[in-house]
């Protein structure tokens, strides 16, 4: 679409995520986990990130404006819950698409500075069927119903709490997941940052 700001509206939801909390990428080491078509990357690069390792399981799904620009860390065929980076980042974002938080976090908290933040886009409609009451919040054709949204954003980020993470905050993202789910965007520190 003309008007898209980014390479793929995943950026919109970064973007808002930035403006919200107040992040601001310029001049940080970034990765980006989930990359895809890189919408995220896109946002990072437009809000003057000066480098952005894109990571991704899959191979050419990349958008070439971002595939050629020099600041781009191109690491296709790598799974985020693996990979090493050759430098500590500033800031990484998340959107790994089936991939639980409590998955995911561990292996990020490895490739931050000890005083970098995290903003991951978390997927109740996904993290509801992995909770111990999963059977509460079921899913219709693959939907979870608005009333159950919050709840099980609150039980994850507990979740994340617990984990060893500060939650600094969340807010739903300005718009939906593919087929309509409702998702939200959360901002994290390590606990260990600034504790003595």
């Amino acid at each position: 679409m003309a008007d898209q700001p980014y390479v793929s509206r995943a950026g919109q939801k970064l973007a808002a995520a930035l403006d919200h909390f107040s992040v601001d990428p310029a001049g940080l080491v970034c990765a980006d986990l989930g990359s895809h078509v890189g919408g995220f990357v896109d946002c990072l690069l437009q809000r003057g990130a000066a480098r952005v390792y894109s990571v991704d399981t899959a191979y050419g799904l990349l958008a070439w404006r971002l595939r050629k620009d020099p600041r781009v860390v191109v690491l296709e065929r790598t799974n985020a819950m693996h990979v090493t980076l050759p430098e500590p980042v500033d800031l990484a974002t998340i959107d790994v698409g089936w991939t639980r938080q409590a998955h995911i976090l561990p292996a990020t908290a490895r490739l931050l500075k000890p005083s970098g933040r995290v903003v991951t886009l978390i997927k109740p409609h996904y993290e509801a069927q992995h909770l111990t009451d999963a059977a509460l919040f079921p899913l219709t054709a693959g939907v979870l119903g608005e009333e159950h949204v919050e709840e099980v954003t609150q039980l994850v980020c507990k979740q994340i709490e617990q984990t060893g993470w500060k939650l600094e905050g969340t807010m739903r993202s300005p718009l939906r997941g593919h087929g309509g789910n409702a998702e939200c965007l959360a901002v994290l520190r390590r606990w260990d940052v600034g504790q003595k």
